[in-house]
């Protein structure tokens, strides 16, 4: 039987895709497509669908993330903007109810590479900083993917990051960027950028880059359609498509 899909936020480009890509693909049926206007906990209901896929807003996401959790149906989330607390009580809630879901800051698998061979290189060149690129149109800054990859840089190379850093002082403040997690960040949004992020490691006489660049939102397809494959086998929110890869 295949996988029954309904797509929240179905009328934006993003929601758009997911719902013609589920269309073309034999292992899920379309249960629904809703949007603002619609009351999203009885369009679960009435349709039936197992996975709810999330492309909205960042200030509806958390409650639509609960409302998918409250309705019995696995969320997987794509919508940029959750807090890690804002994660960690949908984690909890998901927990009460052995309900397997995932939030995504990335669906795109060479992003998610990125980030993790950033970790491996992180160990030998600790000094790093991350630029994100971004459309004018995003409304969160920095980026879901900025601040998933220095968490993920924090959490295998801990006091080691940045530790010999020696910076002057800002003269204009946040010249800099933003501090997260002892990495600064730099988020960069104009018109003919899609999303795009580099992680630059500095050592002595030598530069690293690792850029990854998504030129069209096609790329986000495959990672979008393993989750709601594999949400299914899950009992806990995961956060982070790594999880299941």
């Amino acid at each position: 039987m295949p996988i029954s899909v309904l797509v929240n936020g179905a009328f934006g480009r993003m929601g758009q895709m997911v719902v013609e890509t589920i269309k073309g693909n034999p292992k899920f049926e379309l249960a629904g497509q809703t949007g603002r206007e619609y009351d999203l906990f009885s369009s679960i209901k009435d349709s039936g669908a197992q996975v709810v896929v999330d492309f909205t807003n960042i200030d509806s996401v958390f409650k639509n993330a609960s409302t998918i959790i409250e309705a019995g149906a696995h969320p997987v989330i794509g919508t940029s903007g959750l807090t890690r607390d804002q994660v960690s009580t949908l984690q909890k809630e998901c927990a009460n109810k052995k309900l397997g879901g995932i939030v995504v800051p990335n669906f795109s698998i060479g992003a998610v590479l990125m980030m993790r061979y950033a970790c491996e290189i992180a160990h030998y060149m600790p000094n790093v900083e991350i630029i994100e690129f971004h459309h004018d149109t995003k409304k969160d800054s920095p980026s879901g993917t900025a601040l998933k990859s220095a968490e993920m840089l924090a959490e295998c190379c801990g006091k080691k990051l940045n530790s010999n850093k020696k910076s002057g002082a800002e003269t204009i403040p946040g010249a800099r960027g933003a501090n997260y997690h002892g990495i600064p960040i730099h988020a960069i949004r104009l018109p003919g950028l899609l999303a795009h992020q580099q992680i630059i490691f500095g050592s002595n006489g030598e530069t690293l880059s690792l850029r990854h660049d998504s030129i069209d939102r096609e790329c986000f397809m495959p990672g979008v359609m393993l989750a709601c494959e594999k949400v299914l086998g899950l009992d806990k929110l995961l956060y982070g498509l790594e999880e299941i890869l």
